[in-house]
C-alpha cells in the first residue's frame, strides 16, 4: 500500500466492547463493524484526524480480547441487517489483523492514562 496521506498524524486505539461473540464473528467474516450512534462521532473524528485507528475487540464478561482490527473507512449512514435492530448506527469497514482470544492478564501492564491509569481490558 502507498503511505497514508495522514502519516504524520497520531495513531489512535479504541476498545470495542461487544455484547456477544456472534457480533465479533460477523465482523471477522464480513470485514465490517457497527457501533452505537454515541460512539460514531468519536470514531469518525479519529479516522479523519489520525494516521491509523486500531480497534481492540472484547466481548463483555469474557475476560479476553477477541482480536484487533484497523478501521478502514469512515462510518456511513448505511445500516446492516447483520446485527438486527440492536440500536447500532452506520456500518464501516474493518481489516482484521489478529483473530484470537488473548486473556486480559497478558495486557495488565498496559494502563490507560485517560481512565485514571486503570488496566486496559
Amino acid at each position: 500500500k502507498s503511505p497514508s496521506p495522514r502519516q504524520n498524524m497520531p495513531v489512535r486505539y479504541f476498545i470495542m466492547k461487544s455484547s456477544n461473540l456472534q457480533n465479533i464473528d460477523i465482523s471477522q467474516q464480513k470485514g465490517i463493524w457497527s457501533t452505537t450512534p454515541s460512539n460514531e462521532r468519536k470514531l469518525n473524528g479519529a479516522f479523519w484526524e489520525s494516521s491509523v485507528v486500531y480497534l481492540i475487540f472484547s466481548v463483555q464478561g469474557s475476560g479476553c480480547f477477541q482480536g484487533f482490527a484497523r478501521m478502514d473507512s469512515a462510518i456511513g449512514c448505511e445500516r446492516s441487517q447483520d446485527w438486527g435492530s440492536a440500536g447500532f448506527g452506520g456500518v464501516f469497514k474493518v481489516d482484521w489483523i489478529r483473530k484470537e482470544s488473548i486473556p486480559f492478564q497478558f495486557a495488565h501492564h498496559l494502563l490507560n492514562p485517560w481512565n485514571d491509569s486503570k488496566k486496559v481490558q
